[in-house]
């Protein structure tokens, strides 16, 4: 259960490895969070991240999870609620990027793409619903993209996955209102992380620590709720996904 000042005591982060989950993770334990899992395709590496949030003061588990294996997904949420209790939050922060020109050119390699960022989110979030229904309370907080507002050329097979996340997350939140379950779907811009080392920054590139700020200051507030980060985006995405597509084809996106 949260502390009585609203301070989330245990998250379960699936995807453990992301610059932006361990950005949030680092803020909530600044914030008061006790309780730590790390889920990721190789917990070893998590070694880095682990220890700073121990330093920190924070109890941390890594566990191994693949985001593609979706069939193992409803076994590993079930053990890491079983062996610690309630979980207060659970962080959705993993996805693959790719490369659009190499995804055009492998079928299969675009169709694994979706697979992780889509139907693998799909899978570990139903499984984490079930749970936080069973045990009355919770927040699940979802990182979808601006890139699944309006699909654009440059990045659509990784846009196409994030608009079915951002739409099933949506009604998600619908879902699991009435039991008092909250669900903040995060779309932030271009960040600088490693996933998108080596691409040249946009307009309104932020970083994961800015991003983290908005997603705990989300957390704080309460509520199911759409986080933009940052927050102009909204209106630059309102105003693109607005425009005909005649037009929009004519934009060096």
């Amino acid at each position: 259960m949260k502390d009585a000042l609203g301070s989330v005591q245990s998250v379960l982060v699936l995807g453990g490895s992301s610059d932006i989950g361990g950005a949030i993770v680092r803020s909530l334990v600044a914030d008061r969070t006790q309780k730590v899992i790390l889920a990721a395709r190789d917990p070893d590496a998590l070694g880095p991240v682990a220890g700073e949030l121990r330093t920190a003061g924070a109890q941390v588990e890594s566990v191994p999870f693949d985001a593609a294996e979706t069939a193992a997904h409803a076994d590993l949420i079930d053990s890491v609620f079983d062996d610690h209790g309630d979980i207060d939050l659970v962080l959705v922060s993993f996805g693959v990027l790719g490369k659009q020109a190499e995804l055009l050119e492998d079928p299969a390699a675009a169709a694994e793409s979706v697979q992780v960022n889509f139907t693998g989110a799909t899978a570990a979030l139903l499984a984490v619903a079930r749970r936080m229904r069973r045990q009355g309370h919770g927040t699940i907080v979802v990182l979808s993209s601006v890139a699944g507002e309006r699909a654009r050329r440059s990045n659509f097979v990784y846009g196409s996955a994030k608009a079915g996340l951002d739409a099933f997350a949506q009604g998600l939140a619908d879902e699991l209102a009435p039991a008092g379950i909250d669900v903040i779907v995060v779309r932030p811009g271009m960040v600088r992380t490693k996933m998108t080392a080596g691409m040249d920054p946009v307009p309104l590139t932020t970083t994961a620590e800015a991003v983290a700020e908005d997603v705990v200051a989300a957390i704080r507030k309460g509520g199911s709720r759409t986080v933009w980060s940052p927050r102009m985006l909204r209106y630059v995405m309102t105003a693109l996904r607005l425009l005909p597509r005649p037009i929009f084809r004519r934009l060096d996106l």
